[in-house]
């Protein structure tokens, strides 16, 4: 049986999972998130020409998948996107491989026919772009899902000649107000031992777990960073759509939300700060109003995601993801103490090598 701290990395066809290799490697890293795509980084080395052969077949980017298992689990799941080949003046070889997780496969998909979805549950919107996907020839690469309702109703058009990425679409209606999150999670089935690529949905967030994780520095918080930045602030906005005029002898003007301004900021003493967004292929006002209001919402205070780092000590797993942190602070910054619970948003897990303990960076936001 492996030991809890060992990690492998197992190498599969993408559309089959089956097995074609297993490789050990070098300066492993890997992440996940929520809201954005993970990735992972590893270098190969190729002692013999034994060795070159077995990788040769097994690493094709754009159609290998890269799982990594810790111990008996499954932490990491994505897709080889890129291998270079390094020689060095000695002759030694390696191969340094990046993958990136199961959803980037939808930046590499678009929809080449008009869908239409009326009075439609936002998450079934989402399942039919899947299916779509799926249906296609060659498409299918084993994404599952639940018929779970988020118990919100949408109209949407996504017309074929905007040749719309699959995942572009996804994130702006998860992005609207009353929106959701969504990400595609990577796992073992624990009853069938099967390697899973689902679907993971959440309205308005994803959340794991029911009781706090309790984290302390000093303690299993070895350190932490916490930024604070302005630069997208926004207290006024404003949104563009679609062009509006039919008549191509006439100046094209974009459809335009309307104006929001945050009065209540401006009267505490903030300056105005104007930010805006972009649907290009948004037509209808009130859809465009609602992603405005969602894109205001977001904008109003500066950005903070805490970062920390802590000591894998068993209770941290990538199944953490949108859990929940009691996170409690005593040095010079905060000589009172802080103490206040934030989710988590992001995993970065670096394995231990000879002189380097195994770590895992958490990624918060105010729960």
């Amino acid at each position: 049986m492996a030991s809890p701290g060992f990690y492998r990395v197992l190498l599969c066809d993408l559309r089959t999972d089956q097995l074609l290799d297993v490789v050990p490697v070098q300066s492993l890293a890997l992440d996940d998130y929520i809201g954005k795509t993970g990735s992972m980084s590893a270098t190969i080395p190729v002692p013999n020409a034994q060795t070159a052969a077995r990788i040769r077949r097994a690493l094709l980017p754009g159609r290998t998948a890269v799982w990594v298992e810790r111990g008996l689990e499954v932490w990491w799941g994505g897709i080889l996107w890129t291998a270079r080949i390094t020689s060095s003046t000695r002759g030694e070889l390696q191969v340094q491989v990046q993958a990136a997780t199961f959803d980037s496969y939808l930046d590499h998909r678009m929809l080449t026919d008009t869908h239409t979805a009326a009075r439609t549950d936002q998450y079934d919107i989402v399942r039919g772009l899947i299916s779509y996907v799926q249906g296609t020839p060659g498409g299918d690469i084993g994404i599952t899902y639940s018929g779970a309702p988020s118990g919100v109703l949408r109209d949407r058009t996504y017309s074929r000649y905007d040749l719309p990425r699959i995942r572009d679409l996804i994130s702006q209606l998860a992005a609207v107000e009353g929106g959701f999150e969504w990400r595609i999670a990577a796992y073992r089935d624990p009853a069938s031992g099967r390697r899973v690529k689902e679907l993971q949905l959440g309205t308005p967030v994803i959340r794991t777990g029911t009781a706090d994780i309790v984290l302390d520095h000093p303690g299993p918080v070895l350190s932490y960073t916490w930024p604070v930045d302005a630069t997208v602030q926004a207290n006024t906005w404003q949104s563009r759509g679609a062009s509006t005029n039919q008549n191509q002898t006439e100046e094209s003007v974009p459809l335009l939300s309307e104006l929001l301004v945050d009065d209540t900021a401006i009267t505490a003493g903030w300056p105005r700060l104007d930010g805006s967004s972009d649907y290009s292929t948004v037509i209808t006002p009130s859809v465009l109003d609602a992603h405005a209001r969602a894109d205001h919402a977001r904008a109003r205070t500066p950005l903070t995601i805490p970062e920390i780092t802590v000591r894998m000590d068993g209770s941290i797993t990538p199944a953490l993801l949108g859990a929940t942190v009691r996170l409690r602070i005593r040095d010079l910054w905060w000589p009172e103490g802080l103490d206040a619970r934030y989710r988590i948003v992001g995993l970065a897990i670096t394995p231990p090598e000879r002189g380097r303990a195994e770590t895992a960076r958490l990624s918060l936001e105010t729960a």
